[in-house]
């Protein structure tokens, strides 16, 4: 606990250090915390803040809530109500007033509803209830539409209305249930059961107009959940508002906003199809025409075309005789033509025909040349060969030191032609024709 500043007992401190200690003391002691109660005496001012005394059977405590805070309650709080807030305790120092400024208000038992709301959410996720992968597409165009819903609903008028709309010719037949209240979770799943034994509908749609999350609680109870993921019929919700959301929602195989769009959901619009099929009949009536005017305009060219049947006989008549007569004429022609070019390729034939025995001499000469000129080019190399081995000879540098030369080398290798390539005091090796020694230049010219 920190310290706080105490007065000496000798000083008289104000009344406003008095309540400062007091407040500083409280917040720093008692942390954000959810206190219930009954709300009275409830007022709001102009200005947005709302005061209330919060109390139970023995104690009550004065609490504020700020303009800034209360403005995101999606509620209106009243005198009676048993609620439940989020809030510092803390002193108003200007009265000496201990109050609770508060953060956050709910009603009475929505925590442990949310609560079991998230836990079940969490489990039916966790078991696949919710995947994508399994859920039913929508038919596009239903035989018969199911509806589960209460008979005295405003749901279930708002969806017949809708459904007469965009589709008057298309049945409903409507599963009574209770839509809240003791055991509506049961009955709902009971309907929802019956509807996908009987399988008469193609959809079933879910609804319920709006309401607290209490009004709305059968619909987040698990029996509803198993039901809607066992039924073989495709399941449209349209429970509450737009931002309400249930258990229901995320097993269903689609989620409407509102029972109307649940309706609108689950079957087409007559108009719209009207207008599409009349779109379709223009454009079948656009491509039926042009198809029949092309056809048209081909009869009128082959009818250009077409010929009497005598006259095109005489005609192919004609022709036949003129290549008949072209035919015989030909012949006549090409039979001394061919016989001719018969004999004239019988002679490049008897002049084409290899002479075998000239062949045979002619390889002989060839092997002939070839091993004289292998033998003549083999006693040039090894001459060659002789001139190059003496030369060599010449040039080694063994038979220079056998003569009583030697060769000096520095200590990094290179062979020394001139005294400039040496100091004094230089370490040398002398290599003669048979060992080497090392030398110290101590002299040079």
């Amino acid at each position: 606990m920190p310290e706080l500043p105490t007065p000496a007992a000798s000083r008289v401190i104000s009344v406003t250090e008095l309540n400062r200690l007091a407040r500083n003391l409280l917040e720093d002691n008692l942390p954000l915390m959810w206190v219930g109660g009954e709300i009275s005496n409830l007022k709001r001012y102009d200005s947005g803040h709302c005061y209330f005394t919060l109390k139970d059977a023995q104690a009550q405590v004065e609490c504020v809530m700020f303009r800034h805070k209360f403005q995101y309650l999606d509620w209106l709080p009243d005198n009676g109500m048993q609620v439940e807030v989020r809030a510092h305790p803390t002193v108003y120092e200007a009265r000496g007033k201990f109050q609770l400024n508060i953060e956050n208000m709910r009603r009475a038992g929505l925590g442990a509803l949310y609560e079991a709301f998230e836990r079940l959410k969490a489990k039916l996720e966790k078991e696949g209830l919710f995947d994508a992968a399994r859920k039913k597409p929508l038919p596009g165009f239903p035989r018969r539409v199911g509806v589960i819903t209460s008979l005295q609903a405003a749901a279930l008028r708002d969806v017949l209305t809708t459904l007469k709309r965009r589709m008057p010719s298309l049945p409903v037949v409507v599963y009574p249930a209770p839509v809240q209240g003791e055991g509506a979770g049961q009955k709902i799943a009971q309907a929802v059961g019956v509807a996908g034994d009987r399988g008469e509908c193609d959809v079933l749609i879910v609804c319920r107009g709006g309401g607290s999350i209490e009004d709305l609680w059968a619909y987040n109870e698990e029996i509803v959940a198993r039901a809607i993921h066992a039924c073989p019929i495709p399941v449209v919700t349209g429970i509450g508002h737009e931002t309400d959301f249930t258990i229901a929602d995320f097993v269903a195989d689609a989620r409407a906003a509102t029972p109307t769009a649940a309706a609108q959901l689950a079957a087409p619009d007559r108009s719209e199809l009207c207008g599409a099929l009349l779109q379709w009949r223009q454009r079948l009536n656009r491509i039926a025409g042009r198809a029949l005017e092309d056809r048209m305009q081909r009869l009128d060219y082959l009818s250009r075309r077409l010929v009497h049947p005598g006259e095109r006989i005489s005609n192919r008549l004609e022709a036949l005789r003129h290549l008949a007569s072209r035919l015989v004429g030909a012949w006549r022609r090409s039979s001394p033509e061919q016989a001719w070019a018969a004999r004239e390729l019988a002679g490049r034939l008897i002049l084409s025909r290899p002479d075998l025995e000239a062949r045979e001499r002619e390889k002989n000469e060839w092997a002939r040349r070839l091993r004289e000129a292998t033998h003549q080019r083999l006693a040039g190399a090894a001459t060659l060969l002789e001139r190059i081995e003496a030369h060599l000879k010449h040039l080694n540098p063994r038979l220079v030191l056998e003569r009583g030369y030697s060769i000096a080398e520095t200590g990094d290798g290179r062979i020394v032609r001139d005294s400039t390539q040496v100091a004094l005091d230089d370490e040398l090796t002398i290599i003669f024709a048979r060992g080497w020694a090392g030398a110290q230049v101590k002299r040079k010219g």
